[in-house]
């Protein structure tokens, strides 16, 4: 009788071969499916920008007791470089200097019909100064801008609607002071901790808005109590020559009258000075000022007209000569090619 083990033998082989080479490539499979897994799994333990903001703000130092002398002496240098401003945008340009000390990041934000847009900003890096743009005020700003409170010093609506204009990061301490001038607020100042746990310098930084305010209404005072330009006497007319119109001489206009339109013709060149400094700015040495700022000194020229009548401007062009003389050094041809000019 003959023996079938061998044949048997080699058939279990093969089946056993197969069965293994069956088996490696699942495990094969299974091992690369865990490893997927397991490295998705993973990718859910990096830190997102909201855990590393909160670990920053934990372990930032705290800040150090200054010397009351060196506080006074900060005080003093930033009260000396307002001070010596000569316009109101130098004014303003000047106030976020002299916070350099004072606070790590601060924007000043400038109101145009009741809505803050952003004039300049220190400390927020580069990326702030492309997202200007109007704000939409919210309760608490509206309080702070019709003077109904003095400032805000908590985080929340308010403070995030401004500082989303310049960055995703909210700092942990914050004050929104605002500027004023005539008793209306013409600008909002926001200072933030950044990193820091608190503000180092919030009632040194009140003090030196305090000072812009008064600053603001001082530089305005100060254009007001310029000379007068005097009106040179007008020649006796020829013999048998047609006598000038009455309504040609400066002298023939009510004091009165005269005052308040003057005072308004610099009330508006100043309004065009605050909200367009750079236009302003580049005016006075380039010139062409109309065609920079058209449709606003159109407006600004309407309001004036709308006030005290076009025969007013067209015979003493009381808001020409305040444009000529605030925004344009004294120099008619800066102005540029305005029809109404």
């Amino acid at each position: 009788m003959s023996d079938a083990r061998p044949a048997d033998q080699q058939q279990s082989d093969a089946l056993r071969s197969r069965l293994d080479a069956w088996l490696e490539r699942q495990r094969q499979a299974i091992l690369e499916e865990a490893t997927a897994a397991w490295q998705g799994a993973l990718s859910r333990l990096q830190p997102d920008e909201a855990l590393l903001t909160e670990l920053a703000r934990e372990t930032a130092p705290p800040a150090p007791a200054l010397n009351p002398l060196l506080v006074e002496h900060r005080l003093a240098a930033s009260l000396d470089l307002v001070e010596c401003a000569t316009s109101q945008g130098d004014l303003l340009r000047r106030l976020l200097e002299a916070l350099a000390p004072l606070a790590p990041r601060c924007a000043l934000f400038i109101l145009r019909q009741g809505q803050p847009f952003l004039y300049s900003q220190r400390g927020f890096g580069d990326q702030a100064a492309a997202k200007v743009g109007g704000v939409a005020p919210t309760p608490e700003l509206e309080d702070l801008i019709q003077g109904q409170s003095p400032s805000l010093r908590h985080r929340g609506p308010g403070y995030t609607a401004l500082v989303s204009s310049l960055s995703e990061f909210e700092a942990a301490d914050i004050a929104i002071f605002p500027l004023r001038h005539r008793r209306k607020t013409v600008a909002l100042l926001l200072v933030d901790s950044d990193l820091l746990p608190r503000l180092p310098h919030s009632e040194l930084v009140r003090a030196l808005v305090l000072a812009t305010s008064a600053l603001l209404a001082s530089l305005a005072a100060g254009k007001e109590e310029e000379p007068k330009t005097v009106t040179p006497p007008v020649p006796a007319p020829v013999q048998g020559a047609p006598a000038a119109p009455t309504a040609a001489l400066a002298t023939d206009l009510d004091p009165q009258t005269r005052a308040a339109a003057e005072r308004l013709a610099r009330v508006l060149a100043e309004d065009l000075e605050l909200y367009f400094p750079a236009q302003v700015t580049q005016a006075r040495s380039q010139g062409n000022l109309y065609q920079l700022l058209r449709s606003e000194l159109d407006r600004s020229r309407a309001t004036f007209v709308e006030r005290f009548g076009e025969d007013v401007e067209n015979n003493y062009r009381i808001f020409t000569t305040t444009l000529i003389h605030q925004l344009c050094n004294d120099d008619a041809s800066r102005l540029g090619p305005a029809p109404w000019a």
